[in-house]
């Protein structure tokens, strides 16, 4: 593969996976927009597995807090990890269940511009409603049981290309009383194990099939994405409660536009 498209979609997906307006929907529809050839899935992991290490080595602190939690259940100065990584547990259930029995399905039928055009004009707008209707009500610490298993309902939203993982999870967020600044931590901290969880997925599949060849072309993507999304997550932490969400809500509502005319036009 050329540097050039590896930049490109390197790149794409370090911006987009973090930032509300999804990663998936982008790289899907980046070769057709392009008339590049489908970049496949060993890259499409490749750069994941980029981000999985960005926002781990961003979070540091949280995962090694809440990893020192769980290997020490009885150290009563771990509460405030303990209860962090259980509440992210119980987020992550539904989408891995829904993900594992929607694999496949979602690999072919639901790959489509026009899908990917409506759910993020949709799910844009429904961020905007959500940002806007409901009031801060707690921090990231005071959520509840419910709270995590609510936004982890959301979440398997994002199993359609195009609703964007970290947007359909912070509007889920928002809905539950917390910040967009708490909402975005938590949302990032909930992408850990759904991102490995769906690339072991995909990996095991590659295997399966029988494709283990992993070359230079897959690692510099991985090392690209991780480098953008590890910027791409610094600048959205530390400016998310002064930009708002309505840079994003406009852009996914240019993009859902452009690609309807793209759908119709060919």
């Amino acid at each position: 593969m050329p540097f050039f498209h590896i930049l490109v979609l390197a790149a794409i997906q370090g911006i987009t996976e973090f930032l509300p307006i999804s990663s998936s929907g982008h790289l899907l529809v980046i070769p057709t927009i392009t008339g590049w050839a489908d970049q496949g899935q060993t890259i499409d992991i490749a750069v994941h597995v980029g981000t999985l290490v960005a926002v781990v080595a961003y979070f540091r602190k949280d995962v090694q807090e809440i990893v020192l939690a769980f290997l020490r259940p009885t150290d009563s100065s771990r509460v405030e990890g303990r209860r962090l990584g259980w509440h992210i547990l119980i987020a992550s259930i539904p989408v891995v269940i829904a993900g594992g029995a929607m694999y496949y399905f979602i690999q072919g039928e639901l790959r489509s511009i026009l899908l990917v055009a409506g759910t993020t004009i949709i799910f844009g707008l429904f961020l905007g409603w959500a940002d806007k209707n409901f009031p801060v009500t707690k921090k990231i610490g005071t959520i509840s049981v419910l709270d995590s298993f609510v936004i982890g309902l959301f979440q398997v939203l994002s199993l359609l290309p195009g609703t964007s993982r970290s947007g359909i999870t912070m509007s889920a967020a928002r809905m539950r009383g917390l910040s967009r600044s708490d909402g975005a931590h938590f949302s990032m901290l909930l992408s850990i194990p759904t991102i490995l969880g769906a690339g072991t997925l995909a990996a095991y599949h590659l295997i399966k099939m029988g494709d283990t060849d992993v070359g230079l072309d897959a690692v510099l993507a991985g090392v690209i994405s991780c480098l953008v999304a590890f910027l791409v997550i610094s600048l959205l932490m530390r400016w998310i409660e002064k930009i708002g969400f309505t840079p994003f809500i406009i852009y996914r509502l240019i993009l859902g536009v452009l690609l309807l005319a793209l759908y119709f036009a060919t």
